[in-house]
C-alpha cells in the first residue's frame, strides 16, 4: 500500500521535466493574470454601460471565433512549430491586454473598444488553445501526459480562486487599468519560459506540410475513430449545457439563496477548491481511460443536479466542492484521452475540436441556459445541464460496452477494419 505523501509527490512528477517546469510556473503567473483581466473587463463593461446584455455580448465576441473557426486553429497547430507559435500568440495576448490597460488608464475607453479587443483576443485564442494543448505531449511525452494535463487544470482553477480576489483588491484600491497592466506583464513569464526551453529535449511531432483538404481530413479522422468520437460528443454536451457556471451561479446566489456578491464568491471559490483537489487526484493517479471518462461524466451529472436542488446554502456550499472535483476529473480525463489516442500529425486538429466544443460552445450554451433560467428558474436550468451530462455519460457507457462486446466476438474482423493508427484506451492497449 502506497503512503499518502508518496502519492502526493507523484502528483507533481511532470515537474521533473525541465521544459514542462518552465512552462508550468509561467502558466501559474499568466493564468492568474488572465482571471484578473476577466473580472476587470466585466466590471469595466458594467461601469461603461450598466447593461448585462453588453456584458454577454463581450463574452460572446471573445468565444465566437473559436465556435466558427476553431478547426482552423488546429490546422495551424499541426503545420507550425508549436513552441514558436505559442511565443507569437502569448505576445499578441499581452499586447491586447496592454492596449486595454492604456485606453482605460487614459479614460478614453468606450464599449466598442472593449468589444474589438475581446474579438481580437478570440482570434488569438483559436490558434493558441489547440497549440497549447498539443504542446503538453511534446514537453512530457505520453507517459506523463495525464499528470501534466491535470496539473494544468490545477493551475487554471487555482488562478480562478486567486485572480478574482486580487482583481477585487486592485480595483478597489488603484483602479481597473492596473489589472490589465498586470495581466500584460504576466505573459512575459510564459514567453521567457518558452524561450528558455531546451528545444532538443522536446518530443516533437512531425510538422504537417501545407496541403489542400487538411481541415476536412481532420474532421473525418476524428469522426471515423470511435475512440475520439465518443469523448468529443461527451464534450459537446458538457460544454454546451453543463459548463455554464458563470451564468448560473450568480443566479443561484441571488434568486435561490437571496444572497449578494459574497454568496456568489463563496460558491465560485468552493467550486474552485474542489476543482484543484480533483486535479491533484487525477495527477497523482495518472489514469485516463474509458472507465474514468464515463464514470466522471455520470458523477458530474448527478452532482450538478444535486447542486441545483440542494435546499439550504450550507448544504449547497458542501455539495459544490465535490461537483468541482468531478468537473475537473472529467475535463482532464477527456483531454488526456483525446491526446493519447490521436495520431501526432492530427493532434492539433483534434484538440482544436475539443476547444471548439468546450470554449466555442459558450455563445450557444450561455444564452440557452440563461433563457431556461429566465423562464423556469435557475434550479431547472442547472438540472437540464446535469441531466444531459448524466444521460450522455450513460449513453457513452452503453456504446463502449457494445463496442467491447463486438471486439470480443469478432476481434480479427473488427481490428482489420479499424484505422491502422487508432489507439485503444491505455488499459486496453
Amino acid at each position: 500500500m502506497r503512503r499518502p505523501h508518496l502519492r502526493l509527490a507523484g502528483a507533481f512528477r511532470s515537474l521533473s521535466v525541465r521544459n514542462y517546469r518552465l512552462y508550468f510556473f509561467g502558466q501559474t503567473i499568466s493564468i492568474t493574470g488572465t482571471w484578473m483581466q476577466s473580472v476587470a473587463q466585466a466590471w469595466l463593461m458594467l461601469k461603461l454601460t450598466g447593461s448585462p446584455v453588453a456584458l454577454g455580448t463581450t463574452t460572446a465576441l471573445q468565444f465566437t471565433p473559436m465556435l466558427l473557426l476553431g478547426p482552423w486553429g488546429g490546422v495551424m497547430a499541426d503545420r507550425f512549430d508549436k513552441r514558436r507559435l505559442l511565443i507569437a500568440t502569448q505576445s499578441a495576448s499581452g499586447i491586447l491586454a496592454l492596449a486595454l490597460g492604456i485606453v482605460t488608464a487614459a479614460d478614453v475607453v468606450t464599449p466598442w473598444m472593449v468589444y474589438l479587443l475581446a474579438l481580437l483576443l478570440g482570434f488569438v485564442t483559436l490558434v493558441d488553445n489547440p497549440a497549447r494543448q498539443a504542446f503538453v505531449s511534446e514537453m512530457v511525452g505520453p507517459e506523463n501526459l495525464t499528470n501534466a494535463v491535470s496539473l494544468n487544470s490545477v493551475v487554471v482553477n487555482a488562478g480562478r480562486i486567486v485572480g478574482p480576489a486580487a482583481a477585487g483588491i486592485l480595483i478597489a484600491t488603484v483602479g481597473l487599468a492596473v489589472c490589465f497592466f498586470v495581466n500584460a506583464a504576466s505573459y512575459v513569464a510564459v514567453i521567457v519560459g518558452l524561450v528558455a526551453m531546451r528545444a532538443w529535449e522536446l518530443q516533437r511531432a512531425e510538422r504537417v506540410p501545407r496541403a489542400r483538404g487538411q481541415l476536412r481530413e481532420g474532421l473525418r479522422y476524428a469522426w471515423a475513430n470511435r475512440d475520439l468520437r465518443i469523448p468529443l460528443l461527451l464534450m459537446a454536451v458538457v460544454g454546451t449545457l453543463a459548463y455554464n457556471f458563470s451564468v448560473l451561479l450568480p443566479l443561484m446566489a441571488s434568486d435561490v439563496f437571496h444572497g449578494g456578491a459574497a454568496v456568489y464568491g463563496e460558491l465560485f471559490s468552493l467550486m474552485g477548491v474542489g476543482a484543484v483537489a480533483g486535479g491533484l487526484v487525477v495527477a497523482a493517479s495518472g489514469r485516463a481511460d474509458d472507465r474514468v471518462l464515463t464514470g466522471s461524466a455520470v458523477a458530474f451529472g448527478i452532482l450538478i443536479v444535486a447542486v441545483a436542488w440542494t435546499p439550504t446554502l450550507p448544504l449547497e456550499l458542501g455539495v459544490i466542492v465535490p461537483m468541482g472535483a468531478a468537473s475537473i476529473l472529467f475535463l482532464a480525463t477527456a483531454n488526456s484521452v483525446l491526446q493519447l489516442r490521436s495520431r501526432p500529425d492530427m493532434r492539433g486538429r483534434v484538440m482544436a475540436l475539443w476547444a471548439m466544443l468546450f470554449l466555442g460552445s459558450t455563445p450557444i450554451g450561455g444564452p440557452t441556459v440563461g433563457w431556461i433560467a429566465e423562464r423556469f428558474g435557475p434550479r431547472v436550468s442547472m438540472s437540464v445541464g446535469g441531466a444531459a451530462t448524466l444521460v450522455a455519460g450513460l449513453a457513452a457507457v452503453w456504446a463502449l460496452r457494445r463496442r467491447r462486446t463486438i471486439l470480443d466476438r469478432e476481434p480479427a474482423r473488427v481490428a482489420g477494419a479499424l484505422p491502422r493508427k487508432a489507439a485503444l484506451a491505455p488499459s486496453e492497449a
